[in-house]
């Protein structure tokens, strides 16, 4: 056996029934994380394991193309989808097959209608409950806690997200890196993309100061995922107290959207537990709210489930009574609210939710977080 393939993942492969996962991380297209993995395919290969490709994505780039020569490769499933032919990872073949490791491509990727799962990272978690190891990768910026930064920081909607969970159930994240000045060059060889793609690219991704801080949110996350590891480690032998964080959400959905990511992104800091509250007043009744309204609540909350959250759903008018009341029983050290609203109305009426739930945790160890 090379050394090479003596490494930690190839080392924990037969010590489970459940199948590891490997994931590449990359700043950025180009950088060479499918390259790596068609590498470490050829290395498995020589050390005896059997590998196949579920799917891979070469882009038409020589040097991957080749490297897909003597692989093992699981064939694509036709699915006719809008008077198209189009194809899609054979997700039922490799579960049949079970090979011992797989290589799985974009990870971000959403399956065509018609697919078992929605989303390629769904597929990934599926294998792996049946055993079989992973190795896949994927661009920091379909991460989804920092899909805002990412938006902000690139003026691109990042469309296609993977929740933060799937990188806590990985055994190893390699970090792909390259110079900036050679990415750049590498696309304008047309090494990256051809045509008409690379101008767009020079002018949104592909900016000198973007790639930096691009690479720096990549090298952040898997720096996290080994504090992670570390802490974890430590935190069996410890009886230090862990952080827990409670989101609450009303029926608002871009305000719930920005108080999940805050809260993800704080629990993955912390490596914390975290939970999702909504309480039902009698002014947000089904009856008294839209169905789109109902809808994109739903959204958010399925969207929080996937990101590792808890969902907790509570009717009462009392909506500080019952945040609390699960800010107890999670044992919660920090509550995460959207940014009030002072109308007259709510004056006087009395209804100052933030007064009564800044009174209602005077004294107990909780912190409160206004996301604005």
């Amino acid at each position: 056996m090379s050394e090479q393939v003596e490494n930690f993942f190839l080392s924990q492969i037969f010590k489970r029934k459940k199948g590891r996962l490997k994931v590449y991380i990359g700043m950025i297209a180009g950088v060479g994380k499918s390259f790596r993995m068609l590498q470490e395919a050829h290395e498995l290969l020589q050390a005896g394991v059997e590998v196949k490709i579920g799917l891979i994505e070469t882009h038409e780039r020589p040097e991957t193309e080749a490297l897909v020569l003597g692989l093992p490769l699981i064939p694509r499933k036709q699915i006719f989808y809008k008077g198209k032919n189009l194809e899609e990872m054979d997700l039922e073949t490799i579960l049949t097959i079970r090979p011992e490791v797989v290589i799985v491509d974009e990870l971000a990727h959403t399956n065509i209608p018609g697919s078992k799962n929605q989303k390629r990272w769904q597929d990934v978690v599926e294998l792996m409950d049946a055993g079989i190891n992973v190795v896949t990768a994927f661009n920091v910026q379909h991460l989804e806690s920092i899909n805002d930064i990412v938006e902000k920081l690139t003026k691109v909607k990042i469309n296609e997200c993977i929740p933060d969970k799937i990188l806590s159930f990985a055994d190893e994240v390699v970090n792909i890196d390259l110079p900036s000045d050679d990415l750049i060059k590498r696309l304008k060889e047309g090494k990256i993309y051809a045509g008409d793609k690379i101008v767009r690219a020079l002018e949104n991704f592909f900016k000198p100061e973007t790639i930096l801080q691009l690479r720096d949110l990549a090298l952040r996350q898997v720096a996290l995922q080994v504090e992670k590891k570390i802490d974890l480690n430590a935190f069996t032998t410890s009886t230090m107290p862990r952080e827990i964080f409670l989101a609450c959400l009303s029926s608002n959905y871009e305000g719930g959207k920005k108080i999940i990511r805050k809260t993800s992104r704080l629990a993955g800091r912390y490596h914390a537990k975290w939970a999702v509250v909504y309480v039902q007043s009698s002014r947000e009744n089904p009856n008294r709210i839209n169905l789109a309204q109902q809808r994109k609540l739903l959204q958010n909350l399925k969207w929080a489930a996937e990101l590792g959250a808890e969902i907790y759903r509570k009717q009462g008018d009392d909506i500080p009574e019952q945040i609390c009341k699960v800010a107890d029983q999670i044992k919660a050290t920090n509550i995460v609210i959207g940014k009030p609203s002072f109308g007259l109305v709510r004056m006087v009426l009395r209804k100052n939710h933030l007064q009564s739930l800044l009174k209602k945790i005077q004294g107990k160890e909780i912190d409160l977080i206004i996301v604005f």
